[in-house]
């Protein structure tokens, strides 16, 4: 099975890329644009429709990252219960649009490919990971390299974060100091959660204002809005 999940696959194919707007789905993104067209963007939201479900970012920072990129969404609401059924009709959508591969950012949860793996045989699509068993240390290294800014949105304060580590850049010294916190730089373990606001793949970068901080259980989130031109 893992011999699929290697980048080459997408040279001359067309993709739809499963995207949060992170840092992990964006440095994906990045690769497969060197090799293949993306024909949409994939974001899941909560079942309000109202933000992401897996960073709880505004559909208006979402759309505006698309906007960035120069890609159309397709967008579904769901519940955890019709997750999946949802993704799978956006894979339709997607391979009516001449999607013939899924991009997902993930680095080596098995888990998670396996249950790629198998949305992907269901929907008749190829599977393409172009992170997968990279070290996480490398992976993170590479995007500030390429000048990818990832903000820290979301952060566990169980797991050794910190409210002050929100609204934080990532750099090479920040991942440092997440070292010596014990900290995955990559946050596999759900230890933060990042939102780019710029990137080369993006035309320009999104002008944001930090809000509120909310707190949900072990879990702080840093609120942003978009800068609106006042002219």
């Amino acid at each position: 099975m893992q011999a699929s999940w290697n980048n080459n696959l997408l040279e001359g194919q067309n993709f739809v890329a499963s995207y949060s707007g992170g840092k992990d789905s964006s440095l994906a993104l990045y690769y497969a644009m060197q090799h293949s067209k993306p024909v949409a963007l994939m974001v899941m939201l909560e079942e309000q429709g109202l933000r992401s479900r897996s960073h709880a970012m505004p559909l208006e920072i979402i759309d505006a990252q698309a906007a960035a990129i120069g890609i159309p969404i397709l967008k579904g609401s769901a519940t955890w219960s019709n997750y999946e059924a949802t993704f799978l009709d956006l894979l339709v959508q997607a391979r009516q649009l001449g999607a013939e591969t899924l991009l997902t950012g993930d680095i080596d949860l098995t888990a998670h490919a396996e249950w790629n793996q198998s949305v992907c045989e269901r929907s008749n699509l190829k599977l393409c990971m172009p992170l997968w068993q990279k070290p996480r240390l490398e992976i993170v290294h590479e995007l500030i390299t390429l000048g990818f800014q990832c903000m820290i949105v979301t952060v566990n304060l169980n797991l050794g974060m910190h409210v002050e580590d929100l609204g934080r850049i990532l750099t090479l010294d920040y991942v440092e100091e997440l070292l010596s916190r014990k900290i995955d730089p990559c946050g596999e373990a759900g230890e933060f959660h990042t939102t780019v606001i710029d990137a080369p793949i993006f035309k320009k970068p999104l002008l944001l204002n930090k809000g509120d901080i909310l707190f949900h259980e072990n879990y702080a989130f840093l609120t942003l809005e978009l800068k609106h031109d006042e002219h």
